[in-house]
């Protein structure tokens, strides 16, 4: 007996929403982005295989880089799309309900709960800054033995000690600026940003970038402030030099809007109950 689709989530909004915009837009696994209306709210949505979705797949597929990447881009697709449109409360990836009823009770549920956020997000977007090690800090390094100025006797050995203990000196001195310098940076935009976040460094693997990750800070900005925030970050990165910052934005308020726990009751549940 084939089964009905399942439901996946994006995003949620105000109603009305110009869906009419959305016409031609696919989601995960290609399928067409659709609504579910209740209680003056939108939920953007997508119809999927409830065999491909069930607790112990989607487990799996989360675990696994060449599911997530593409579902993930193509999440953040429509997502982008929606928030086009208007204010948005982004539902994080893999949000799967067992039909559109399910859907119905959650909007319904927390209807308080989504305009209170939807409210927060009015006019303002995420800007993401990363403060990374610099290459080139501005920590002098320690004196090691210069050219000739060795104690005597000493050879070639003892010379190379020396100017590895300063190298590790210098670099050790680097990373404690660089990580006053990112408190600092994240207490200034925090400052001149409606809200502020600060997300766990990334790992080198998952950043792509070979220096370290000192800052992943995430700000929420009123549309008129943007320029003059981006300008901060530039100021920024010129009076903090241990510290190369990258700005990245304007994206969907991810880390101010997004549903903080699993919506519950209404017999919703994240993945597809067999």
């Amino acid at each position: 007996m084939t089964r009905s689709p399942a439901i996946w989530v994006y995003a949620l909004a105000r109603e009305p929403l110009p869906v009419d915009r959305l016409a031609g837009l696919s989601g995960v696994d290609g399928t067409p982005v659709d609504t579910v209306v209740a209680a003056g709210l939108v939920a953007v949505t997508g119809r999927v295989d409830p065999d491909r979705y069930d607790t112990e797949t989607l487990r799996r597929n989360l675990s696994d880089l060449a599911w997530l990447e593409p579902t993930a881009r193509a999440h953040h697709r429509v997502t982008e799309e929606v928030w086009r449109l208007g204010p948005v409360v982004p539902v994080r990836l893999a949000t799967v309900y067992r039909d559109e009823a399910a859907v119905r009770a959650v909007l319904t549920e927390r209807r308080t709960e989504l305009a209170v956020a939807l409210d927060q997000v009015v006019g303002r977007a995420e800007w993401g800054v990363k403060g990374y090690v610099s290459d080139r800090p501005a920590v002098p390094a320690t004196e090691g033995g210069a050219a000739g100025g060795g104690l005597p006797g000493a050879g070639a050995g003892a010379d190379y000690l020396r100017r590895r203990r300063a190298a590790l000196q210098a670099s050790e001195a680097a990373q404690e600026a660089a990580v006053r310098d990112a408190a600092a940076v994240h207490a200034v935009l925090a400052r001149h940003a409606e809200a502020a976040r600060q997300h766990r460094p990334q790992e080198r693997a998952l950043s792509g970038v070979a220096e370290q990750m000192m800052l992943n800070g995430a700000y929420l900005v009123a549309s008129e402030r943007a320029t003059e925030f981006g300008d901060l970050v530039g100021r920024l990165g010129a009076t903090h030099p241990n510290l190369r910052l990258e700005l990245t934005g304007p994206w969907p308020p991810y880390s101010f809007a997004a549903l903080a726990e699993e919506p519950t009751g209404g017999g919703s549940e994240r993945a597809v109950a067999r």
